[in-house]
This record gives C-alpha cells, structure tokens and sequence, in this order.
C-alpha cells in the first residue's frame, strides 16, 4: 500500500487515512471536515499527529501513514504503515482498559492513564500495513 498524496483523506467506507512518513519536510493540512468534525495533521518522516477539533487523536515517532481509521466509544481500528517500528501514542477514554491487537497478535490488556493515553509499539516496514485494533474490555 502506499502513502496518502494528500494528506488527509476520506475513504469509501466512511473511515480516514492521513499521514505520509516519506516527507523530508513537515507538512500539515488543516480544517478537515468529516463526519462534522475538523481534523488536522501534522505528518514528515519524523513524526505524524492527528488532531480533531483542536483535540489529540494519534501521534507516531517517526511517522507514519494510517490507513481506514475507524473510531467509536467501543473500538478504534485502523492499518499503519511505516519506514521502521514506530510508537504510537492514541488518546481513548480516560483510565479505560482496552484490549490491544496488532497485526494477529492479542497482546494483551492496556489501560489508558489519567488523561485516556494508550501508547503501543509496532514493528513496522515499508510497503507492509499492519493492522491494529483497540477495543474497550468489559
């Protein structure tokens, strides 16, 4: 799969894909309107920020390219998709414990701290999207 041309976008099934981790230069684009909210990011190779309404969604060190980002108060799925293994940091549901899946993996149980920050690692390389899925435990 390859990186995003612009970088932010709306996919056919409704969700988004933003990012561009082969950027030399910082980039952002802002005031995306989806689904009535207004997203921003901020992406190079460095790093990779997504923001909506003014509020923190996602960040990767270094960048990365997200591909069909889907979200609700249950479950936030998306692929990445990256030069090398990034970290990512997602803002959730303040002190929530979700169950973590990247690629095939159950790697377990992560709770959100104080201000609902979940951070994972994932091994990436170029040209091979990784799927990860969040989903609130019960």
């Amino acid at each position: 799969m390859s990186v995003i041309e612009k970088l932010i976008c709306t996919q056919p099934d409704g969700s988004i894909s933003f990012g561009n981790y082969q950027l030399a230069a910082k980039s952002k684009a802002d005031n995306f309107e989806h689904s009535g909210d207004l997203y921003k990011v901020k992406t190079f190779r460095e790093i990779t920020k997504l923001e909506r309404n003014g509020m923190f969604v996602y960040e990767s060190v270094p960048g990365t390219t997200v591909l069909n980002m889907k979200a609700s108060d249950q479950e936030m799925s998306f692929q990445v998709e990256g030069a090398e293994d990034a970290q990512i940091t997602l803002e959730l549901q303040e002190e929530t414990e979700y169950q973590v899946f990247v690629g095939d993996a159950n790697i377990g149980n992560m709770k959100t701290n104080l201000g609902g920050k979940l951070s994972l690692s994932v091994e990436l390389s170029e040209g091979s999207p990784v799927p990860v899925k969040i989903v609130k435990s019960i």
